[in-house]
């Protein structure tokens, strides 16, 4: 611990965790063992990180919601295991009581990123530079935001989904898809798929939920009407793919029509 660090007593600091010079922890702080909190960081009260996380110069985690309305007391921002917060990366208080900001494990938030109030963050998430997501947003499991993406309030991306650089996102956006540009769905992330080991009969059935679902037309009727049918959607993932257009505040991102591609240069 540099000594020109500010740690209180009420902080609880697991084995070998490392504080750099001039960061600041608040009270009630728990930071798990061989975690590292880089110069200049600050981390405020009642802040749960994880085992072997690293949160970097100038990282600010658990500052208040950036909201006009009343802010609750009580709630806290928790890190998982094995997360990576790089420079100038903010996350975000909750703004109710005995609610929580969440980023999961082994997760990578690069520099300059932002993870507002009540979202929650799944797993093996990555943020690229500059990624904004707003209040209250859901990330599914091993999603990629590339550089410069921005995430409306309430809205979900579904696990395994990749987000294009500089998108602008205001819809949910399915699992295992590609999104880009201003909530446009350009196909299944195969590369994604298969690293995952989703090969086989098993990413037949999602491809046939794709294109049961993205043919124009109500998508989320598609998907119930698919799901009712029963003749795809048989494996896990193409389930899941199904069923996570029955819920949503903010409709769906969706693929091109034949006329605006038809229109592109």
């Amino acid at each position: 611990m540099h000594p020109s660090a500010v740690v209180p007593a009420t902080a609880s600091l697991g084995e070998n965790v490392r504080v750099g010079a001039f960061a600041v922890i608040g009270d009630g702080v728990v930071i798990g063992a061989g975690s590292e909190i880089g110069a200049h960081a600050i981390v405020r009260d009642f802040c749960v990180i994880g085992e072997r996380v690293l949160v970097d110069s100038f990282a600010v985690v658990g500052g208040r919601p950036q909201t006009r309305g009343q802010v609750a007391p009580g709630g806290i921002v928790r890190i998982g295991d094995d997360s990576v917060v790089r420079e100038g990366v903010t996350v975000s208080l909750p703004t109710k009581a005995d609610s929580e900001t969440v980023v999961g494990k082994g997760c990578l938030l690069m520099a300059n990123s932002h993870v507002g109030h009540d979202t929650l963050v799944g797993d093996a998430v990555t943020l690229a530079n500059n990624v904004m997501l707003a209040g209250h947003v859901q990330i599914g499991d091993s999603v990629f935001l590339g550089g410069g993406a921005g995430v409306h309030q309430f809205v979900r991306i579904g696990r395994g989904a990749i987000v294009g650089g500089n998108a602008s996102i205001s819809y949910d956006v399915a699992p295992f898809v590609i999104a880009a540009e201003r909530n446009r769905v350009c196909g299944l992330n195969v590369v994604g798929l298969r690293r995952q080991g989703i090969t086989g009969a098993v990413l037949a059935d999602l491809k046939r939920c794709y294109h049961a679902v993205f043919r124009g037309g109500c998508v989320r009727e598609h998907a119930a009407a698919a799901l009712r049918d029963g003749a795809i959607g048989t494996e896990a993932p193409g389930r899941a793919f199904l069923t996570f257009f029955a819920e949503g505040r903010r409709g769906f991102a969706i693929t091109r029509s034949r006329r605006e591609n038809a229109a592109q240069p």
